[in-house]
């Protein structure tokens, strides 16, 4: 993987938090979503890591590539870089 999307990063910027508002725990409370399976357990981290990731494209953020890897080195991608591939996919929208 050379490219990925940092949620932490996307999510800081999408609802406007700082980056100490960005822990995995805190995110998850803030979108009123408890912590499911054990903390640390990478499948449950990224099951939860998942959760916020539709949650935030409900809520109408457009998740793009925004970190990289190049000559061995950790990049930041640019938002106004144009995306690649796909689109992200559109998840239905749900009325509580």
């Amino acid at each position: 993987a050379k490219k990925w999307i940092n949620i932490r990063k996307s999510y800081g910027n999408f609802y406007k938090v700082p980056r100490n508002q960005t822990k995995l725990t805190i995110m998850l409370e803030k979108l009123g979503m408890n912590y499911d399976g054990r903390p640390h357990s990478g499948l449950d981290d990224s099951k939860n890591i998942a959760r916020i990731a539709i949650r935030m494209l409900q809520d109408g953020c457009e998740l793009r590539v925004n970190e990289r890897m190049h000559a061995g080195q950790l990049m930041a991608v640019s938002s106004s870089a144009p995306l690649e591939g796909a689109p992200a996919p559109q998840m239905p929208r749900y009325r509580n």
